[in-house]
C-alpha cells in the first residue's frame, strides 16, 4: 500500500509536526513498506492458530473479597491528628482568589 506525502503531511498536522520535505518522502517510503509488510502478514492462514492474549499464563495475585471488621467512625477519627464535626482536618493546600 502506498502512502503519498501528502497523506504524510496531513498526518503530520493531526499530530503537530513540522517536516520538512525531505522526511516527508523518507516517512512515505517507510510508512508505505511498513504496510506492504503487514499487508503480507494478513495474507498467512491463521485459521487452525488458537488466541493468544498473553505469552505465559496469567493467574490472579490478588487475595479474596472477605468482609472483615472495619472500623468506626469514632475508632478513626481517634487516630487522626484533627477532626471537626465527624471529619478530617487536613492543611490547606489550593489557594483559590
Amino acid at each position: 500500500m502506498k502512502i503519498s506525502p501528502q497523506e504524510v503531511e496531513r498526518l503530520a498536522k493531526l499530530a503537530w509536526l513540522k517536516l520538512d520535505p525531505e522526511e516527508v518522502k523518507r516517512y512515505s517510503q517507510e510508512l508505505s513498506s511498513i504496510l506492504d509488510y503487514v499487508e503480507t502478514l494478513n495474507q498467512l492462514d491463521t485459521s487452525q492458530v488458537s488466541p493468544t492474549y498473553h505469552v505465559v499464563p496469567q493467574k490472579s495475585h490478588l487475595r479474596k473479597d472477605e468482609i472483615g471488621r472495619s472500623l468506626s467512625q469514632e475508632e478513626f477519627l481517634s487516630m487522626v491528628p484533627a477532626h471537626e464535626e465527624g471529619a478530617v482536618k487536613v492543611p490547606k493546600i489550593i489557594d483559590i482568589e
